[in-house]
């Protein structure tokens, strides 16, 4: 693993006073690394190196631009172990979640591969005589890529791999926290073939080079996953000079449970939903609004489910929660709890750090009972594994109260009811809806996104992830041979 940036082709390290430390949220006296963070002339040379391969990776045609990313996903399965538990080591997710997100992230690439041959364009009927109408789409130029530490694999592939299949080149800003799985990824684009400067990663700051990527009048689409403190900045920054812009920020996802629900599967998908990756996903279930007639049995069901889960080192195959990423978020945790206490929940499970883990940044997995809509614990994001129940006495309640957040990413909902279902799917105010199954989740052929404060711009994955990477060129072909042109346009 290089422990540097990369920059036209070449592994640097940048002269800078500023260094990375990357340890293990599990013990933090396990440094796996330090990488030297990047400066503002480093972003300023990853640009320049993607403004120079821009015209020939551009004019690569699409299928063998995919056929690198297709190489690229062959790596990644033979290094799949080793990406793993490098990604279980520096954001503390057990092995198992962690093999699971290099799985999602080689499906990606598998899927973007094959986009490089259907750079999907239309044909249309003009209203002039003889005349061929049709669009198609070409690169955007340099694509800025930040990335966060939830998902230091997914996330990166699924935003780099459509806009390399696109024809773009790329200048990528890691998570700091996560810094060593994305340089694991870059040897895998190297290794695939990418020429020199296509692909351009600078290790460092939000502030310093996220900051310079997000200022540059070179850089013509950026990409951001994280918080919507940052987001809504970077937005506003980027919108003032005219660069197309995604952002994928928060989410407050709630299950909703109905009277005729199967409460054992209910209870196995709010339960993955809520601890799977220590509630570190953006799709993590935080709030369930139960019907009277069933909160009582599935809070015992999830009690019972939750007393179960062993805190621990990721690495340990018996283990089934890691940590907090690291201090600040563990401490969030921690907090939130105290300030579900003040609110007046009533804390049933957890609430602290497990008293058989002196090292790390521990948290027992948590639920709240009697918890109020206007309560801060169910309306703003944790990011941790804190599960807040309430009851509704309806659909339209449970739905007002689903509504009630300033988030809109995913929800679900349980019952045998087609009316409630129909019902859910056209009123719940979110990007990603599911129907007897978790929240969390998504296929590379899909799209993934929310609404409201979760997300602006235009979806991630599937066909319209490669397409915000690409500018729609529409073409008019007169044939007639006349020098006499209907002018009706």
């Amino acid at each position: 693993m290089h422990t540097g940036s990369y920059i036209n082709g070449q592994w640097i390290h940048p002269r800078s006073d500023r260094l990375v430390r990357n340890i293990n949220p599990a013990d933090p006296d396990d440094v796996l690394a330090e990488f030297p963070s990047g400066t503002p002339e480093d972003v300023q040379r990853a640009i320049e190196a993607a403004q120079g391969a821009l015209r020939d990776w551009g004019k690569t045609p699409g299928p063998e631009r995919g056929r690198v990313v297709w190489r690229a996903a062959n790596i990644a399965r033979q290094r799949a172990d080793e990406i793993a538990r490098t990604l279980t080591r520096e954001e503390g997710k057990i092995l198992k979640e962690a093999k699971g997100e290099v799985l999602k992230g080689i499906a990606v690439l598998e899927f973007c591969a094959g986009e490089g041959f259907r750079m999907h364009g239309k044909t249309l009927p003009s209203e002039a005589r003889d005349t061929f109408a049709y669009t198609i789409r070409r690169p955007l130029g340099v694509a800025g890529l930040i990335a966060p530490w939830n998902f230091p694999w997914a996330i990166p592939i699924w935003k780099s791999a459509p806009a390399l299949v696109a024809g773009n080149t790329v200048i990528f800003k890691p998570a700091e926290l996560t810094p060593a799985t994305a340089s694991l990824m870059t040897e895998i684009y190297e290794e695939a073939g990418l020429p020199s400067g296509v692909f351009n990663m600078v290790v460092g700051s939000g502030s310093v080079v996220g900051e310079a990527i997000v200022h540059s009048p070179a850089v013509r689409a950026i990409s951001f996953t994280g918080s919507n403190e940052v987001g809504g900045a970077l937005y506003a920054k980027a919108a003032t000079r005219g660069a197309k812009v995604t952002c994928e920020m928060g989410g407050k996802n709630a299950v909703i449970v109905m009277p005729d629900a199967d409460l054992e599967r209910a209870a196995v998908a709010i339960h993955g939903g809520a601890f799977g990756s220590t509630g570190q996903r953006c799709t993590a279930t935080s709030r369930v609004i139960a019907m009277p007639s069933v909160k009582d049995r599935l809070l015992e069901r999830l009690v019972e489910m939750a007393r179960k889960i062993k805190v621990g080192q990721g690495l340990d195959e018996s283990v089934d929660m890691g940590p907090a990423v690291d201090e600040k978020q563990w401490k969030t945790d921690l907090e939130y709890i105290q300030l579900g206490q003040r609110e007046g929940a009533r804390l049933v499970l957890g609430g602290k750090k497990p008293g058989h883990l002196s090292k790390g940044y521990f948290v027992e997995p948590t639920l709240f009972d009697n918890v109020s809509p206007n309560m801060r614990i169910f309306r703003e994001e944790i990011f941790g594994p804190v599960l807040s129940v309430t009851t509704a006495n309806s659909l339209e309640e449970a739905l007002r109260f689903a509504n009630s957040v300033e988030y809109g990413l995913t929800t679900s909902i349980f019952t045998q009811n087609l009316n409630w279902v129909m019902r859910f799917v056209e009123e719940v105010e979110t990007g990603m809806v599911h129907v007897n199954e978790p929240t969390i989740g998504g296929e590379a052929q899909l799209p993934f996104g929310g609404t409201k404060a979760t997300g602006v711009g235009e979806r991630e994955m599937a066909e319209e992830g490669l397409n915000f990477f690409t500018e729609l060129k529409t073409v008019f072909i007169n044939y007639s041979g006349s020098a006499e042109l209907l002018m009706i346009r």
